[in-house]
């Protein structure tokens, strides 16, 4: 996933509320983190604020903010494609419970009494 999908797939989990700009590259960061590589946190900050600021301009944009300085949300009243965002990722979070839900769990724990019950 690339900066741009991760930040919007977040403000599509926090919805209405919205979330500050620094709790957002914080998430972002942690994504992107692994054992062998590190992403510089002020960079991501730095990207996240000017994407933020980029698609926020207008009240069409993809993002608005939400009254509170330095939080953001999607601009689902405003604009069809954060609607369609906010089913999108939903839809995904709905599919991956019902697999998960699917699968019978097989016991395969052994049993300490088997040899003196028989």
């Amino acid at each position: 996933m690339t900066y741009e999908e991760q930040i919007l797939h977040i403000l599509s989990k926090v919805g209405e509320r919205g979330i500050s700009v620094s709790m957002l590259a914080k998430h972002v960061y942690n994504m992107n983190c692994t054992l062998f590589s590190q992403p510089d946190m002020q960079e991501i900050h730095r990207i996240v604020q000017q994407y933020l600021l980029k698609n926020s301009k207008s009240s069409q944009s993809l993002i608005e903010s939400t009254g509170r300085r330095g939080y953001y949300r999607l601009n689902t009243s405003n604009n069809a494609v954060a609607r369609q965002l906010m089913l999108d990722f939903r839809e995904e979070e709905i599919q991956e419970e019902e697999i998960e839900e699917e699968k019978p769990q097989q016991d395969l724990s052994l049993s300490l009494f088997d040899d003196y019950l028989s």
